[in-house]
Formats: C-alpha cells, structure tokens, sequence
C-alpha cells in the first residue's frame, strides 16, 4: 500500500491504481516493478507538506492495488478503463501508477478529458511502433481521440512524422527550455495530466525504459503539478522501472505526493 493511503474505498477522495504492464518497451524493460517501487520510495516522505499546510493522511487516499496484466494488452486496457471509470463515478480521482505509458490511454477513454497534458521525452504521435498500434510511442495519439488537444511539456525527441502531426493545431509542444516559464491556460477545461518519468532528465531519473538527456530538473516539474493539478481529473506517473537505485521511483512518489497535496488545495 501506498504510505499515507488507506483501505477505505467506500471514503475515497483519490485513488491510488497500480497498472504494472510491461509489454512493448523498446529499450530497457522493468516498468512492471514500477508501482511496487513508486510505493517503497515513499515510505521515507514526511506527512506533512509545507506548501499547502497538509497531511497526506487527512486526505483520504485510497490505494485499490495493483491491476495485473494480462496477455492480450488491448482487453487489459479495456479492463483498467473500467476500474479508472468506476472509482471516478465513485467520487474518486484516478491516480494511475505506472507501468508503461501505454496504461495512460486507460484513463484517458475512462475519463475523456478535455486537454491532455503531459510531462514526457517523446512525443508519442506514432500510430504505431515496432508493427504495435498500442506501443508506448502511441500514447499521445491515442489521447487525441478523447481530448480536444494536447500539451506536451519537455519533448525532446520523436520521430520526422511525429513533428510533423505535433505542428497541427490541436497539439502545443514546450522544449524544456521554455518550461519554467510555461504557465497553463485551461480556463473551464478538463485536464488530465500525466507524467512519463523520463521527462526528466536521465542524470534525475535513470529508472526509466528510454532515457534521454537533455530533460527537467525535478523542481521545474514539481511546479508544473502544482500549476496543473487544480484543474486535473485525473493523474498518472508512468515508466518506472528497476534499473537505478530509486531515484526515479523517489521522483515519482513525490510527484504523486505534490499532485494530490495541490489539488485538495485548489
């Protein structure tokens, strides 16, 4: 279980959901330990958050566990969205652990924000990778088919196709240059934000399945929560895997920490 989070679905204001798929990393596997290591590198956080004056305890966050994968990543995906839609009709937001990236299109469909934003290396605007139209490289495209636009913060590399179909109106790229001093415009929108670990740079977070330099430093990407979280209905920290010693699990924790702590004070 998560620290901090409790047992008590019937009570949830947020709900914590493990989705520990591992199926189409191109590069370095493990995103499948990912949630179990995002739980064991909170476990050193203090309760109390100074920014907003709150314990994560009195927050009534709820970790439902993990949801195993199955063989067939499509009837997965289909399952995962129930679980996303339910604890969401249930008065819950969805707080989704990964596991790969492509998990996030889980939450997405169940969800059918108005705006994705995202924290990620990549552009993922592939239809398809490696012959696999449910690749990790396909989440923002998938995305697409749900949200009005999209955001993506960081993005670094991606395909000649993929920069392409970024041009396009419904889509806003931000290089990490010029997150600092990015700040959202959502309005009365409905976002969903999700955070692929390897936003960061790989010297922050090597834990991840395709590092690539050059990315956020931790503190950039903590602000960027908090900017975002109070217009967010759902969340996910995705692409953890066991390749380092935890610091991209103790990231990941932490961001999840900020993001409730910024929307219960929002």
């Amino acid at each position: 279980m998560f620290p901090g989070a409790n047992a008590d679905r019937a009570r949830a204001d947020y709900a914590i959901v493990g989705a520990p798929l591992d199926v189409s990393t191109s590069f370095r596997p493990g995103t499948r330990f990912g949630p179990r290591r995002t739980r064991e590198f909170s476990e050193q956080f203090d309760d109390y958050d100074h920014h907003t004056g709150q314990q994560f305890t009195d927050l009534a966050v709820y970790d439902h566990g993990d949801v195993g994968p199955t063989a067939d990543t499509d009837e997965y995906l289909t399952f995962l969205e129930g679980t996303v839609g339910d604890l969401a009709d249930e008065g819950a937001v969805p707080l989704l652990l990964g596991g790969e990236h492509t998990v996030t299109v889980a939450a997405v469909r169940a969800l059918d924000p108005d705006v994705f934003v995202c924290l990620d290396a990549h552009l993922d605007l592939r239809e398809s990778y490696a012959g696999d139209t449910l690749s990790h490289a396909t989440v923002t495209r998938h995305a697409l088919a749900s949200a009005d636009r999209a955001v993506i913060l960081g993005a670094r590399t991606g395909s000649e196709a993929e920069w392409d179909r970024a041009a396009e109106g419904d889509v806003t790229v931000v290089p990490p240059a010029e997150v600092p001093d990015w700040t959202p415009s959502l309005d009365d929108e409905r976002a969903y934000l999700s955070v692929d670990i390897d936003a960061a740079d790989p010297g922050f977070a090597p834990g991840t399945g395709t590092p690539e330099p050059f990315g956020l430093d931790p503190s950039t990407m903590h602000e960027v929560l908090r900017a975002v979280a109070p217009h967010a209905i759902g969340f996910d920290v995705v692409e953890v895997n066991d390749r380092d010693d935890g610091q991209a699990a103790t990231l990941a924790a932490k961001l999840l920490r900020t993001f409730v702590f910024a929307h219960a004070d929002g």
